[in-house]
């Protein structure tokens, strides 16, 4: 089995447990926030839906594009890329990003609006992964923090990235928890 099928395997099974996760939350809980400067649970799940079809997707077709585009580069990963792709994941430590209106993700509308995104990601990624064994590995996007990454590493970040915020769901499940003790 080709690395990139083992990667789809493993974020159809992380996108079932955030499915299966999100069928045991109501809209109260999935919008609760502990303070202004924390997501919700539903706020992290637009945050894993966007960025993966607007950003990490984006970029796969990007690099993937016949054409040339002026910003590909054959630069090279930062350290801290390197580090991620060496480990295949990124590390178990909890990344703190400034509130702001570009950044943060709004709260969803409904549990529907997460259902369709995440089972959305997984098609585009099923789609995509033939795709990928055609990719030149020197057609390049740079991520803004792990440097410049081709069409198979996008690809590859997304499953890392929906992985790593599975600590993150289990933390606000904790705060949910300890929310509804104090009720």
């Amino acid at each position: 089995m080709r690395e990139t099928e083992k990667v789809l395997q493993s974020l159809e099974e992380t996108i079932g447990q955030y499915l299966s996760e999100l069928n045991n939350l109501d809209m109260e809980q999935l919008l609760h926030k502990r303070c202004e400067e924390e997501w919700s649970v539903g706020q992290m799940y637009m945050h894993l839906i966007q960025s993966a079809l607007f950003m990490h997707l984006k970029n796969v077709d990007q690099c993937l594009a016949d054409h040339d585009f002026s910003w590909s580069t054959v630069g090279e990963k930062t350290e801290e890329g390197k580090a991620v792709f060496k480990l295949g994941s990124f590390p178990q430590v909890r990344i703190r990003v400034p509130a702001s209106p570009q950044y943060t993700p709004q709260q969803p509308q409904n549990k529907e609006q997460l259902t369709d995104g995440l089972n959305r990601v997984m098609e585009r990624m099923k789609s995509k992964e033939p795709d990928l064994y055609q990719a030149p590995d020197h057609k390049k996007v740079p991520h803004p923090r792990l440097g410049e990454l081709n069409a198979k590493e996008w690809f590859l970040l997304i499953e890392m990235h929906y992985r790593h915020h599975l600590l993150q769901l289990e933390r606000l499940k904790d705060d949910l928890k300890m929310n509804e003790g104090h009720e």
